[in-house]
């Protein structure tokens, strides 16, 4: 399983350790990933997917997944945030 959030795609980033006498030594940035079950609204239940600490909070700021999905560039999104993304706007679309 890759080290990439689902929703914003923040990935594993490389860099140096530098020790006081500028010594330098390879490392990696890891990203803040949990394992979240979500709700989405719209379709009435709940989605489980990988995501940053970060996307999580933006999640609730925007106002829940559906919100968030709906602003979210499909380019950053992974393939199931894709495919639940075109499930809302069926089903909003089946709404409206």
């Amino acid at each position: 399983m890759s080290r990439r959030c689902e929703l914003t795609g923040k990935a594993v980033l490389a860099g140096n350790n530098v020790s006081h006498a500028h010594n330098r030594t390879r490392r990696r940035f890891l990203p803040n990933l949990c394992n979240v079950s979500l709700q989405s609204e719209t379709l009435g239940r709940n989605v489980r997917l990988r995501v940053s600490a970060n996307a999580l909070r933006t999640v609730e700021h925007r106002g829940g997944l559906d919100a968030f999905l709906a602003k979210a560039k499909s380019a950053e999104l992974s393939l199931k945030a894709r495919r639940i993304k075109r499930q809302i706007e069926k089903a909003q679309a089946a709404i409206a």
